[in-house]
Order: structure tokens, then C-alpha cells, then sequence
């Protein structure tokens, strides 16, 4: 009898077998699953303890703990990076701010309160800080030449609030689009300058003076 032979058996496939376009997808997914969070959350640290014009992409990598090629194929350069986590961060903030009480007064008083909270909570947001601290100079091009995606989504939850007043009544009528753009540039003015502003005058007494502008100027009434 001859002898039988124990071997593992190995799973056949041919020489010029290719990867999967399954294993492929999922390995796509995973790189994006990495950078929708983890790689903005490190740009995050990086700009918070350096600023914005000394974060790297290569320090996100470290940071993020993923190779360069992994943030590479989701931001191909660190402005792009950068664009991503001021969305992020600012969108999140603003929808954070505009959720008001629908049963807390009219939607003038709603979109007042709201608007005061957006500027306190940007004025002091770490990040926000930051830029404006070390490299205030990167914000100029949103200011004179351009509106950013920020701004933009600012105005959509103005003009969302503004809608709303004009329905109950209780904010006057007037072309929307200007009106929008006339609050945006209102805002940002404060929070822009809140920090130099304060510094002989209580940010709370400055943010009822914005609180006061923008009720009065949004009150229905006879401008004649």
C-alpha cells in the first residue's frame, strides 16, 4: 500500500488571474471611509497647532496615521484638504446655530436669535481663531474677490428664514437675494472683527447691537 500524502490543499487559479474588480471596489471604499473623517479630523489637529500655511500633506498623513498615497487619492493637494475641513467645520457649525425652537417666537425673532448665536459660536471657534490669528490673509480673497462654499451655505440658511418671515408676516418685504446678501455681510463683518473689536467693549453688549440691527432693520413698518 503505498504511503498517502498529506498536503494543503491550495485553491486553484489561473497564471494570469487578475484582482477581483470586487476586491478593488471595497479597497476604493475603505481609502474613502479613511479620508471622509479621519483625514480631515488630523488637517483639524495640524492647522490648530501650526496654522494653515505650515500644515502639510504629509503631516496629515502622520497625523492621520495612513500613507501619503491614502490622502493623496482623496485631496490632491493641501488646499483642497483645507477647503474640505472649513466646509466641514463651519457647515456643521451653522447648522448647529440655526436650530432654533420653531415654537420660540416668529421666524424674525428665530432667524435674529439664530444669526447672534452663528457669530458668538464662529468668533470663538478654535479654528476660526486660528486662521484669523496666524493667517488672516487667506480669508482676504473671500472678502474682496469671492464668496466662498461657507458663505454660500450661510445664505441658504438665511434665505430659508427669510422665506418664513415673509410668510408669517413678521419680517418686511423686500427683494430676498439683497436681503441676504446684506445679513451675510453684516455677520461676517462681526465675526471677522470680534476679536479686535472686544477688546475695550463686552462681547455681549457688541452682540446686542447686532441683535438690535438686524431686529430693527427686519421689522415690518412704514419706511417712509
Amino acid at each position: 500500500m503505498r504511503p498517502e500524502r498529506h498536503t494543503t490543499r491550495k485553491r486553484y487559479s489561473p497564471p494570469d488571474a487578475q484582482p477581483s474588480g470586487l476586491a478593488d471596489t471595497r479597497s476604493r471604499q475603505a481609502a474613502t471611509r479613511v479620508a471622509d473623517d479621519v483625514l480631515l479630523d488630523a488637517a483639524r489637529e495640524c492647522v490648530l497647532a501650526v496654522g494653515v500655511r505650515r500644515t502639510t500633506l504629509a503631516e496629515i498623513a502622520r497625523t492621520a496615521k495612513v500613507s501619503r498615497m491614502t490622502l493623496y487619492r482623496r485631496f490632491p493637494d493641501v488646499r483642497s484638504v483645507l477647503a474640505a475641513l472649513m466646509t466641514r467645520e463651519f457647515g456643521t457649525l451653522l447648522q448647529r446655530t440655526s436650530v432654533v425652537d420653531p415654537e420660540a417666537g416668529n421666524a424674525r425673532e428665530r432667524l435674529v436669535r439664530s444669526s447672534v448665536a452663528t457669530v458668538r459660536a464662529l468668533g470663538n471657534d478654535p479654528l476660526m481663531r486660528t486662521v484669523l490669528d496666524r493667517d488672516a490673509e487667506l480669508v482676504l480673497p473671500y472678502i474682496v474677490e469671492r464668496l466662498g462654499r461657507t458663505q454660500l451655505i450661510a445664505e441658504q440658511f438665511v434665505s430659508a428664514a427669510l422665506e418664513a418671515g415673509k410668510r408669517d408676516g413678521s419680517i418686511r418685504q423686500g427683494d430676498r437675494a439683497a436681503q441676504v446678501r446684506a445679513i451675510l455681510l453684516v455677520a461676517q463683518s462681526f465675526v471677522l472683527s470680534l476679536r479686535p473689536a472686544t477688546s475695550d467693549v463686552d462681547e455681549e453688549k457688541l452682540l446686542s447691537e447686532f441683535e438690535y440691527l438686524l431686529e430693527t432693520a427686519l421689522t415690518p413698518g412704514d419706511r417712509s
